[in-house]
C-alpha cells in the first residue's frame, strides 16, 4: 500500500484536474440482487484506471456493493503498484414511508436513516485511506422525488451528526461531508427551497455537490433545446454542436444560480457536480418520437464540453456514469436511464471514449470475458447516420 497517496485528502483531490471523478455502479443485470462480484469489480476499476479516473462515487451502503467495490480498490492498490482510487461513499436518505405503499411523510424521516449513517461511519473507519468524502443523500430533498424526499432539516440532522464525530476524532478532520442532490436543492431554482434550514446546511456541509441534468430539460424545460432559424442551412454536426453548447450553457447557468445564493448568505465554499450527464438511447422523452436528445454522439460532444470547462474551472465532476446500468428502469430496456454509461454493460466503449482505445489505453484489459472495444465497430459514419438533429424553434439566449 502506498500511505503518501492514501494521505490525501478531498480538499486536495476536489477541483484537481489531475483526479477525474465519475459516478459508478457497476450492476450488470436488471436487479440489484445480483451483486458484482470483488472479481468483476476488479475489473471495472482497472478500466477506470487506464482512462485516467481517480475518483468514484457510489452510494446504497447497505448493499454488499460498497463492501466489494472498497475490497476491491484495497487488493489493487496492493497488486498494482501505480494503482489509485478515491471513493465518495452516499448514504441513502429517505423519509417515513418511503417505498411502502403507504402516504410518504416528507417532514419525518425513514427509521432506516439512522443505519445508513452507521454503516457509512463504519466503512469510512475502516478504510479512511480510501473513502473521501461522505454524501447524506442522493437527491433526497428534491421536491419532484415524490417517492421519498426529506425537508432540509433532516439532512442537516446528520451532516451535523458526521461532523461532530470528525470533531471527536471518530472520524478523519479530512473527512469532508455534503448532500448530493439537484441544483434546485441547494437553493438555484424556485423561493420554496428557500428555508432556513437549507441556509443551515449550506452551512454544516464542506462543499456543495449539485446535480445537473440539461438532458432532462431537453423535454421538461426546452428553452435552450433545438436549431435555430441561422442554424438551419448549417450541417449536421454544426446544428448539434451549437444545440450543445446551448446546453453546456445551461449547465453553467445552473451551477451559477447556485453560486448566487449562497453569496446572497455571505457563504463562499466549493461547489462541484455531484452528477451530470448524458444519456446515448431512449425510447421515451428524449428519443426519436419527442426532443431528439439521445445518442452517442451528442452524448459524446456532451461530455467532452463538461469535462473541458469543469477542469478549466477545477470542478469537479462526476460524470453520470462510467458503465450503463440496466436495473435503473428494469421494466423498459429502452429507457434512458439504463444508457447513460460511456461503456455498454459488455464494455464496448462508446463514441464519447473512442480516443481511448485508439490509445490503446485498455490494451489487455477485460470487461466480463470482453474486450473492449468500440461501438458501431468504430465506424463513425455509421453511427452519425442514426443521429437526428434537433427540432426546428426559436431559442432565447440563456441567462444566469
Amino acid at each position: 500500500m502506498n500511505q503518501t497517496r492514501r494521505n490525501i485528502t478531498a480538499a486536495q483531490l476536489l477541483g484537481n484536474p489531475d483526479y477525474p471523478a465519475i459516478s459508478y455502479g457497476g450492476y450488470r443485470t436488471q436487479s440489484r440482487r445480483v451483486q458484482p462480484t470483488v472479481a468483476q469489480l476488479k475489473e471495472d476499476m482497472k478500466i477506470l484506471w487506464a482512462m485516467g479516473i481517480r475518483l468514484i462515487r457510489t452510494y446504497n451502503v447497505h448493499l454488499a456493493q460498497i463492501n466489494n467495490i472498497l475490497k476491491a480498490i484495497d487488493e489493487l492498490d496492493r497488486e498494482v503498484p501505480q494503482f489509485e482510487m478515491y471513493v465518495m461513499l452516499g448514504a441513502w436518505i429517505d423519509c417515513k414511508n418511503a417505498w411502502t405503499g403507504f402516504e410518504p411523510n416528507h417532514n419525518e424521516e425513514s427509521e432506516r436513516n439512522a443505519t445508513e449513517i452507521a454503516r457509512a461511519v463504519e466503512l469510512a473507519q475502516k478504510y479512511p485511506g480510501i473513502i473521501k468524502i461522505i454524501a447524506v443523500g442522493n437527491e433526497a430533498m428534491v421536491k419532484w422525488a415524490t417517492a421519498y424526499y426529506v425537508q432540509p432539516g433532516i439532512v442537516l440532522k446528520w451532516v451535523n451528526h458526521l461532523q461532530e464525530l470528525k470533531r471527536k476524532g471518530e472520524l478523519s478532520k479530512d473527512l469532508w461531508i455534503t448532500s448530493s442532490d439537484n441544483f434546485a436543492s441547494w437553493g438555484g431554482s424556485g423561493a420554496e427551497y428557500h428555508v432556513p434550514a437549507l441556509t443551515e446546511l449550506i452551512k454544516a456541509v464542506d462543499y456543495v455537490s449539485m446535480h445537473t441534468y440539461p438532458m432532462h430539460d431537453t423535454h421538461y424545460n426546452p428553452v435552450f433545446w433545438g436549431v435555430n432559424d441561422d442554424e438551419i442551412k448549417k450541417t449536421k454536426q454544426e446544428q448539434i454542436e451549437a444545440a450543445m453548447e446551448r446546453s453546456l450553457q445551461y449547465a453553467i447557468s445552473q451551477y451559477n444560480s447556485v453560486k448566487k445564493y449562497m453569496k446572497s448568505l455571505g457563504v463562499e465554499k466549493p461547489i462541484h457536480i455531484g452528477e451530470t450527464g448524458w444519456a446515448t438511447f431512449s425510447n421515451e422523452l428524449y428519443g426519436s418520437t419527442d426532443s431528439k436528445a439521445t445518442d452517442e454522439y451528442k452524448s459524446g460532444v456532451f461530455f467532452q464540453k463538461m469535462r473541458d470547462w469543469t477542469n478549466k474551472n477545477r470542478i469537479s465532476c462526476f460524470y453520470f456514469e462510467a458503465f450503463d446500468e440496466s436495473w435503473k428502469d428494469s421494466s423498459n430496456p429502452g429507457g434512458s436511464e439504463n444508457h447513460f454509461g460511456l461503456f455498454t454493460i459488455d464494455g464496448q466503449a462508446k463514441w464519447a471514449v473512442w480516443s481511448l482505445v485508439d490509445k490503446g489505453v485498455f490494451k489487455g484489459l477485460t470487461r466480463d470475458g470482453h474486450s473492449i472495444k468500440k461501438t458501431y465497430n468504430g465506424d463513425f459514419q455509421k453511427l452519425l447516420n442514426e443521429v437526428e438533429t434537433p427540432p426546428h424553434k426559436v431559442l432565447e439566449k440563456i441567462r444566469d
